[in-house]
């Protein structure tokens, strides 16, 4: 392993009846509450209701900003730096998946400067302070959640970028797995690939000795592999959405990357086609990361046939560790497509006609990738492949 420091402060309030927790940890940061969400579903599944009774309850002053966007923008958090600032909000709930969660990080952030939102994303300002943030979680996918990471979109300029603070960790999230009976059968699909991809992003690595991290990657895996079907057949079942919810939350929020550094480069790839093309996140990792996987089978083929015995099941008799891990590619770009996810750019009529900007927007801090560093070619490669 590689010599590492760790640190998470989010407390988590897990399991049914855990909105409950809000009536104590609210009230040691003030009564000023801004409330951030999506398209409102929150208002028909009963969770905005359920949170606005014990705001009620607590003689809160809310206020509210609605409307974040999948892919979030940072016109959106403008607009929710400004109500902050306006109505000296003490603490805001990001009421939630990943993008109203990441857009909140950008707000309290951005509470807290005079410089332009955007240049906390393009680091030309470092968030060194921010608002409180809380959480109460609808989406499992991202472990925004519980950690510091949050990514966000500029259409204007067509930049996806990611950007993390230590001052931008939730001081609590409420996670409660039945908020997330009525997500619909795509983001469910959405939230497991995500997932799953974040745990290759750590998983993918070039530290050794990682046998506890190692495992803790493939059981997750292993479980997402279980558990995805039956969720989506059976939605409402607690168990099962309970079981997607933790494993989204360990997925990225520090444990799995103990002792190494991850990759990352699927994911600085697909920010750049969904700057282009607004695509939900997780379906471009859907598409690009078996492609990513192919180009650098190459690198270490032991790793990859690795994960395809311990998590896919692939016999590797009489086989090279290639056709191994090539099999194990394969099963699982089969079982995403047996969720409902797509598999190639195709499938949101994507061409290569913006090839050439994508993979200047992906360079744009140069080469990139821990397991194997990516240049242009590289990069032009794995798209050309997804097509």
């Amino acid at each position: 392993m590689n010599e590492f420091s760790f640190y998470n402060p989010v407390k988590i309030h897990f399991g049914k009846g855990s909105i409950e927790h809000l009536r104590k940890e609210l009230p040691q940061y003030g009564k000023n509450i801004l409330i951030v969400y999506g398209g409102g579903s929150i208002k028909s599944n009963g969770v905005y209701d359920d949170i606005m009774a014990i705001l009620n309850d607590l003689n809160m002053n809310v206020f509210e900003l609605s409307g974040v966007e999948p892919n979030p923008r940072v016109e959106t958090a403008r607009k929710g730096i400004e109500i902050c600032k306006e109505n000296q909000i003490d603490i805001v709930l990001a009421v939630g998946g990943g993008s109203v969660i990441d857009c909140s990080k950008l707000i309290v952030a951005g509470a807290k400067v005079e410089a332009d939102a955007w240049d906390i994303v393009t680091r030309k300002v470092m968030a060194t302070e921010a608002l409180p943030l809380a959480t109460v979680l609808t989406l499992a996918a991202t472990a925004s959640e519980m950690n510091s990471g949050s990514v966000i979109t500029n259409l204007e300029t067509k930049e996806k970028y990611g950007w993390g603070s230590p001052a931008t960790f939730p001081k609590f999230s409420i996670l409660d797995p039945s908020y997330t009976y009525s997500v619909p059968a795509n983001q469910t699909v959405n939230g497991v690939v995500d997932t799953m991809s974040h745990i290759f992003e750590q998983y993918f690595n070039n530290a050794t000795n990682t046998p506890i991290t190692d495992e803790m990657s493939e059981g997750i895996l292993r479980t997402l592999i279980d558990v995805a079907p039956k969720a989506l057949k059976d939605p409402s079942n607690y168990e099962h959405r309970e079981t997607l919810m933790l494993a989204g939350t360990i997925g990225l929020n520090g444990f799995l990357a103990l002792g190494s550094r991850g990759d990352w480069a699927t994911h600085n790839i697909e920010h750049a086609v969904s700057a282009y093309y607004d695509i939900a996140h997780a379906s471009g990792l859907a598409i690009l990361f078996p492609n990513w996987m192919k180009h650098n089978l190459q690198v270490n083929p032991s790793r990859f046939a690795k994960l395809a015995v311990n998590v896919f099941n692939i016999d590797p008799t009489n086989k090279s560790e290639e056709q191994v891990g090539l099999e194990g590619i394969e099963a699982l770009s089969a079982f995403w497509t047996s969720l409902g996810a797509p598999n190639r750019l195709a499938d949101y009529d994507i061409d290569a006609t913006h090839f050439e900007e994508m993979v200047e927007h992906c360079l744009v801090y140069g080469p990139f990738g821990n397991f194997n560093k990516l240049e242009a070619e590289d990069v032009r490669k794995i798209l050309e492949m997804s097509l």
